[in-house]
C-alpha cells in the first residue's frame, strides 16, 4: 500500500432482508446445513429428544419422574404394581407447523423483523427433520384467514413452503376506514385446525409471539392455552415465541408515534421520561413471564429467539439443553444401581 492510501472499505453485508426471496432460502438453507446439521443431527432419530409412539414394553413406575398419562392399567392390574408404558421413537416422522403470519409479526427493529425471523425457525425445523419417509405440512396464519398446506415429503415441498412464506403480503398496517376488514386471526381455533389434522404422533412446532389472546389479567388462562395443552397430550410440542427488543424495552429517542398492528390505533409517547420507560420495562417482563407460565402450564417445550441476537446459536443451545434434561434421569438410574 502506497504513502497516504486511505483502504476503501468495501461494501457491508446484505442481512436477510436485503436479499430475494430465493437468495434467502439459499441463505437459511446454508446456514443450517453448515451450522446446524452436524451439531444437532447424531444419536436421536428426530430433532428434539422425547417419546414415540411404538410399544416397546413396561416397566415399574417411578414416582415424580414419570408421567401418570403413560400408566399401562393392564399391567398395573395383572401384577399389582404400578408400571407404565415404554415407546420407541417413530422411524418416520411427521412434522405439523403453525406459524404466525398476523400483522404483529411484522414488525421488527434489528437485521430481521418478527415474520423473518419466523421463516428461519421453519426452515430449521424443516431442513433438520427432512428424511426418506418423513412429512412436513404447516398451518399459515395470516390477516386473512388460516392458509392450509398438506403435510408432504421432499425438499420441493419445503422450499415451496418457505418461498410461500416470505412471499405472503403484509399488511402493513391495515386502516379501519379503508378497504375491507381482515379477516379475525384466532391462535386458538387455528391450534384447534393443527390438532384436528395431525391424527398420526409426531413434532408439532407452533411459531409465534402469543400476544393473541394472553389476558391483561395474569391470573387468567390465555386463550389458546387449553388447545396448546391437547396438543402436548399426544405430540412432541415446541413453542417457538419470536420477540423483538423494542418490545422488551424503549429507548429514549424522544417522542415517537406507536402503532397497533393488529387495529391501526396510534398513540403518541414521549420516550424522554425515565419513570415511563422503566415502567413499559416491568410491564414487558411481567408479559414474558405470564407467557412462559402459560407455556410451562400448556406443556410445551419453550423456545424464545430474539430478532437481534444469533438465532443458529440460540437454536443449537435449546436443543443440547433438552438433550441432557432427557439424558439425566437416565444418568441418575444408572447411579443408583451402580
Amino acid at each position: 500500500m502506497g504513502r497516504g492510501r486511505v483502504p476503501v472499505p468495501g461494501p457491508a453485508d446484505p442481512v436477510l432482508t436485503d436479499l430475494t426471496p430465493d437468495q434467502r432460502l439459499r441463505r437459511l438453507e446454508l446456514t443450517v446445513t453448515r451450522r446446524l446439521d452436524g451439531l444437532l443431527h447424531g444419536e436421536r432419530r428426530g430433532l428434539l429428544p422425547g417419546p414415540g409412539s411404538e410399544p416397546a414394553g413396561s416397566r415399574e413406575y417411578r414416582p415424580g419422574e414419570d408421567e401418570v398419562r403413560r400408566m399401562d392399567w393392564s399391567v398395573t392390574a395383572r401384577t399389582t404394581v404400578p408400571h407404565i408404558r415404554e415407546v420407541d421413537a417413530d422411524r418416520e416422522l411427521t412434522t405439523w407447523l403453525l406459524v404466525d403470519a398476523s400483522p404483529s409479526m411484522e414488525y421488527g427493529t434489528a437485521a430481521l423483523d418478527k415474520r423473518e425471523l419466523a421463516v428461519a425457525a421453519v426452515a430449521t425445523i424443516g431442513f433438520l427433520t427432512a428424511g426418506p419417509g418423513n412429512r412436513l405440512g404447516a398451518q399459515v396464519l395470516t390477516p386473512y384467514g388460516l392458509h392450509r398446506v398438506p403435510a408432504r415429503g421432499g425438499r420441493s415441498h419445503l422450499i415451496g413452503l418457505l418461498r410461500g412464506l416470505l412471499a405472503a403480503p403484509r399488511l402493513g398496517g391495515h386502516d379501519p376506514g379503508v378497504g375491507p376488514k381482515p379477516a379475525e386471526v384466532d391462535l386458538s381455533e387455528a391450534l384447534g385446525a393443527v390438532h384436528r389434522m395431525a391424527n398420526r404422533r409426531g413434532l408439532v412446532m407452533v411459531v409465534s409471539d402469543f400476544l393473541d389472546g394472553l389476558p391483561d389479567d395474569s391470573r387468567s388462562p390465555a386463550a389458546w392455552e387449553r388447545p396448546l395443552r391437547r396438543l402436548a397430550a399426544r405430540h412432541q410440542l415446541l413453542a417457538v415465541e419470536v420477540v423483538d427488543p423494542r418490545e422488551l424495552e424503549l429507548p429514549d429517542v424522544g417522542l415517537i408515534t406507536l402503532a397497533d398492528p393488529e387495529t391501526g390505533e396510534h398513540r403518541e409517547v414521549w420516550t424522554g421520561d425515565p419513570g415511563l420507560r422503566e415502567r413499559y420495562a416491568a410491564a414487558a417482563a411481567a408479559q414474558r413471564d405470564q407467557l412462559r407460565q402459560a407455556l410451562r402450564r400448556a406443556g410445551a417445550t419453550h423456545l424464545a429467539l430474539r430478532t437481534d441476537r444469533d438465532w443458529a446459536t440460540d437454536i443449537v443451545r435449546h436443543v443440547h439443553a433438552q438433550r441432557r434434561l432427557a439424558l439425566a434421569p437416565a444418568a441418575a438410574q444408572r447411579g443408583g444401581a451402580a
